[in-house]
């Protein structure tokens, strides 16, 4: 390459790639985003090696393992003192910015450094009238988050030294729950939507994490993340209702209320009112995407009136996935496919083909060695990933691995009391380990559950139902997929608890 490309890359926070349109959403229409996978590339098989929000904005900023980084919860901050991608490329000669959600931390030992210029949200942030926080300090702004932090890439865009290169990151907030979509586009999506087929999951043949888990929009979603308070039974309109956090045993004459219309809702069965959470649920997470697509049309736009989309790499990507229902879930966590997949799409029309779609694995630790193979800059030895700018041209190297790695370290955490575990998944096979131990990281409970195994054929089983770990047919599988495991976690430094 003779001249350095831009790089732009644009991360949401929990959207699902079933929630795009480019990867065939049955429930929202993404048209911007949907313009990056037909002016670029598709990728089918991108995965977060930790399925939780902090530990994977480490992974992607560092180019490690969350072992290795040290930020495995989240609770544990990122250390700034450590080097990181945006750093080697200032090194390189790109201006580099950070804005957004940044949660990884507070304060002097946790703000971002390695950027020219950040603004950051404190924690999660909030999507109406929110804190910033730069190098200058607290500061409320107003309007929504989604078109704020746009405004702020954009402002920073615009005043940059236009001689040099830039590194871009654009980090939303949006669809993080609780779901509080921008006003005009409340109306939108108002037709019921297909329910999953795996929704009423009685999670029968599968390790007992799943079914302790608390994620089921049924039992454990919160009235507050739909707009709604509960009635007592006879009550009348009042300013003082309690929200309550999970269904009653006895949910006949159940009154709900919108807090934000004051419509009424009542339900005479679990399943009616589970139902209507799931279709509440879905219509505020597409809400809140619809704010994102236009604003990532709005960085398409800038950068086609300032002539700039050729030689700049722009990549969509969220922290990592998110159950829409399947298996009556919502949250993330588990290395299941929802919440372990991440939808990747990455245009650069200067080497890649328009409308491709590449199959080939990649996880988010390989983001940063990409960044850098693009700027023309060496990857440091610590970076465990590998740059995917080969398979973006259309050639997969003939070593290229064959298999995505996970671990999830906050065993029964407070919120979801999901249990901690590792895995592998290649293209058929997905072998799960739920060590369930407590690590003594920070929110994890002691608890008693015995360690499991699960094996899943995707080929004949892709939606996870059925697992086959103690099935005789499977035992040469269990062998070799075992044997795979043991052998990336030597390879990647990470140590086993089996």
């Amino acid at each position: 390459m003779t001249q350095q490309p831009n790089i732009i890359f644009i991360m949401s926070d929990d959207h699902a790639a079933n929630a795009i349109g480019a990867y065939g959403s049955v429930i929202n229409k993404t048209p911007n985003l949907d313009r990056l996978a037909d002016e670029g590339m598709r990728f089918d098989h991108c995965y977060v090696t930790n399925s939780i929000c902090t530990p994977s904005r480490a992974a992607i900023l560092t180019g490690t393992h969350n072992h290795v980084n040290g930020v495995t919860t989240l609770d544990t901050h990122i250390d700034n003192r450590m080097p990181n991608v945006a750093k080697h490329l200032k090194t390189a000669g790109y201006q580099t910015a950070m804005f957004g959600k940044w949660h990884l931390g507070e304060g002097k030992p946790h703000e971002p450094t390695g950027f020219d210029a950040w603004s950051v949200l404190p924690g999660q942030g909030l999507y109406n009238q929110p804190v910033f926080i730069d190098e200058d300090g607290k500061k409320v702004e107003e309007g929504y988050v989604t078109d704020i932090i746009t405004d702020k890439c954009l402002d920073w865009l615009n005043q940059r030294d236009e001689e040099k290169p830039f590194f871009l990151m654009c980090h939303h907030k949006a669809p993080h729950r609780e779901w509080d979509p921008k006003p005009e586009h409340r109306s939108l999506y108002q037709d019921d939507f297909i329910i999953p087929e795996t929704f009423d999951d009685d999670y029968a043949n599968r390790a007992r994490p799943a079914m302790e888990a608390k994620m089921r929009i049924a039992r454990d979603m919160r009235y507050e993340d739909l707009d709604l308070v509960q009635l007592p039974e006879h009550a009348e309109a009042s300013s003082d209702w309690a929200y309550r956090d999970c269904v009653p045993d006895d949910p006949e004459g159940l009154k709900l209320i919108c807090r934000v219309t004051g419509e009424a809702f009542t339900f005479e069965t679990k399943e009616e009112l589970a139902q209507f959470k799931y279709q509440r649920y879905i219509r505020k997470y597409v809400q809140c995407i619809h704010s994102i697509d236009e604003n990532v049309g709005r960085m398409l736009d800038w950068l086609d009136e300032k002539g700039l989309a050729d030689n700049t790499m722009v990549i969509y990507t969220s922290d990592q996935g998110f159950f829409l229902g399947e298996h009556g879930w919502f949250d993330k966590r588990f290395i299941y496919e929802e919440s372990f997949q991440m939808p990747f799409l990455v245009r650069y029309p200067n080497a890649i083909k328009s409308g491709t779609v590449n199959k080939d694995m990649v996880c988010n630790v390989d983001f940063a060695p990409t960044w850098l193979e693009m700027a023309g800059a060496p990857t440091p030895n610590y970076m465990q990933g590998r740059s995917i700018l080969p398979l973006c041209e259309g050639e997969t190297p003939d070593d290229w691995t064959d298999l995505a790695y996970h671990r999830y370290w906050m065993n029964n955490d407070t919120a979801h009391e999901a249990r901690a575990h590792y895995g592998i998944r290649t293209k058929r096979y997905k072998l799960i380990y739920w060590y369930n131990d407590d690590l003594g990281q920070p929110g994890a409970r002691p608890d008693k559950l015995p360690p499991e195994w699960e094996l899943f054929d995707l080929d004949k089983d892709p939606l996870e139902l059925f697992n086959v770990y103690s099935d005789p047919e499977y035992a040469s599988v269990v062998k070799e997929m075992t044997e795979k495991l043991d052998a990336e976690m030597l390879r990647i430094g990470d140590t086993p608890e089996h």
